[in-house]
């Protein structure tokens, strides 16, 4: 894809999602940054970016603000060539005690807002001539973990939709992945990774460290700079092989 192409990007205002919209800006990329506040990365943007991010409010969960976020980004910018669906949440709780409020709205904003967002973009990038989907999943769709059955079922979803998009959509030049990250460290959850879960996971990672958000920053913006035509429908693991470490 060329630089002068614009790339959306959901739950842009911290974590991994800024900083996947700071390095697709540094590669030359316009770049849709949609966030509830409608004001972009909540972080330092270098003044040379500024100007590449156009700030844009939309709910994830409401399909008409997805809906009209996607046109003003498209009026803005004259196209829509991509998208990367990060927006998430991560709650938990005991399987017993999990309420179905809950579970759904674990659902609604992982995995059918993930399709809205798909559903929406859709005929932006046909009029463009094609484009790429990369949805954000996670390695917990693989494994069983405890308290985290709604989590998992959703980036499970997440998988199940790049699948089937990616064969439904591939005549229309649309390729869609799953970037599935095991544990990451960002400015959201610093603190929970000091201690316990810190030795915890430098037992289990076999680089003895939990990832970065610039690891998947990176991988993503490669899937949008590189041509890989033939690469579609996958989940990409980036977990350091903690999925499959034994």
């Amino acid at each position: 894809m060329s630089g002068k192409k614009t790339i959306v990007v959901t739950g842009a205002s911290r974590g991994i999602g800024a900083v996947i919209a700071l390095e697709l800006a540094r590669r030359g990329f316009t770049v849709g940054c949609l966030t509830r506040k409608g004001a972009g990365p909540e972080t330092a943007v270098p003044a040379e970016l500024a100007p590449r991010l156009v700030n844009t409010k939309c709910d994830v969960t409401d399909e008409a603000s997805v809906k009209h976020a996607l046109a003003t980004v498209a009026a803005k910018t004259g196209a829509i060539h991509g998208i990367v669906n990060n927006a998430g949440i991560h709650l938990d709780a005991p399987s017993d005690k999990l309420t179905l409020d809950v579970y759904n709205q674990v659902m609604s904003t992982n995995a059918t807002a993930v399709f809205t967002a798909c559903r929406e973009v859709y005929p932006h990038l046909v009029k463009a001539g094609g484009g790429i989907i990369v949805n954000i999943g996670s390695y917990f769709d693989k494994i069983g973990v405890k308290r985290n059955v709604a989590y998992c079922t959703s980036k499970a979803a997440v998988g199940a939709i790049t699948r089937c998009l990616a064969v439904e959509w591939a005549s229309k030049n649309i390729r869609v992945l799953d970037v599935a990250p095991g544990y990451i460290e960002t400015d959201l959850n610093r603190e929970a990774f000091k201690g316990p879960l810190r030795e915890f996971l430098a037992k289990r990672i076999p680089g003895n460290k939990p990832g970065t958000p610039e690891d998947i920053a990176k991988l993503t913006a490669a899937i949008f700079c590189e041509d890989l035509s033939f690469l579609t429908g996958e989940t990409l693991y980036i977990d350091g092989a903690q999925g499959i470490a034994h």
